[in-house]
């Protein structure tokens, strides 16, 4: 595959995946976006990996939006709906996602940036990465997800204060009000990234799959009806050769082998 604006490598079960747009601090363009597609797309077709480290070139994660180079001809505000469209198609493919996707914020992850880190299932980030949704400072509003995101995260009141006054928050910061996973020394990021990659697929796909789905249902529905959904999951797996696997490993004091069915 002949990217222009990605890198990509497998390290054992894990794919990582590094924006690398450094000369636009790996702001998001059409170009990186539908890169990025196709990299998740080949992905998830590989039973060989069972979680991606999402990660940024030089001294940013991803520095927001770039529709600077659009060449389309189309009026402005029909460029920027186009890329709109495109960015909530991508970043729904993250966010549902079956296999987990861990974000290394290694540096700056401002606008954009953040969403694409929000709809990752786990973040680390670096102590000196610097983080916000400073869209008010130019007068428009977070569009990539960060106004739904971040309060589900965060809660209404914090994302508010950030997405109100377009604060900035480091790293530390970022994991006191429970934003990111992990914080580490800048040269720890990726590793970290990868060290928790590594511990989720040392555990069985097919379970951690279910797992991701009924958290992200929790979000959408009741919880009457999140129950029921994970009931349906809890019946799926336990028919699952995986589950016999794991039964039978925990028995004999060895490590599973997990098939993925």
């Amino acid at each position: 595959m002949t990217l222009e604006t990605l890198l990509y490598e497998t390290n054992g079960s894990i794919g990582i995946i590094t924006l690398n747009r450094t000369q636009k601090m790996n702001a998001l363009s059409s170009q990186l976006l539908g890169e990025l597609s196709e990299l998740l797309d080949m992905y998830e077709s590989d039973r060989s990996v069972s979680a991606l480290v999402l990660a940024g070139s030089g001294k940013a994660f991803c520095a927001g939006g770039d529709i600077s180079g659009s060449d389309s001809g189309d009026d402005p505000l029909t460029t920027f709906l186009k890329f709109s469209r495109l960015t909530r198609e991508t970043f729904h493919k993250i966010e549902g996602y079956k296999k987990p996707v861990i974000a290394a914020i290694n540096g700056f992850a401002f606008g954009g940036g953040l969403e694409l880190a929000l709809c990752c299932d786990l973040r680390v980030a670096s102590e000196k990465a610097k983080m916000g949704l400073t869209e008010t400072k130019l007068g428009v509003v977070p569009g990539a997800g960060g106004t739904q995101r971040l309060p589900r995260l965060v809660g209404p009141a914090i994302a508010k204060q950030l997405i109100f006054t377009a604060g900035i928050i480091t790293g530390a910061e970022a994991y006191r009000i429970g934003l990111v996973n992990a914080v580490v020394p800048p040269e720890e990021c990726l590793n970290k990234a990868l060290e928790l990659a590594k511990e989720v697929s040392a555990r069985a796909p097919l379970a951690v799959q279910a797992a991701k789905k009924c958290i992200n249902m929790s979000q959408q529905v009741d919880l009457e009806s999140g129950l029921d959904y994970e009931a349906e999951c809890v019946k799926y797996v336990f028919c699952s050769e995986d589950k016999e696997e794991g039964g039978k490993a925990f028995r004999e004091k060895r490590d599973p082998v997990w098939k993925g069915r």
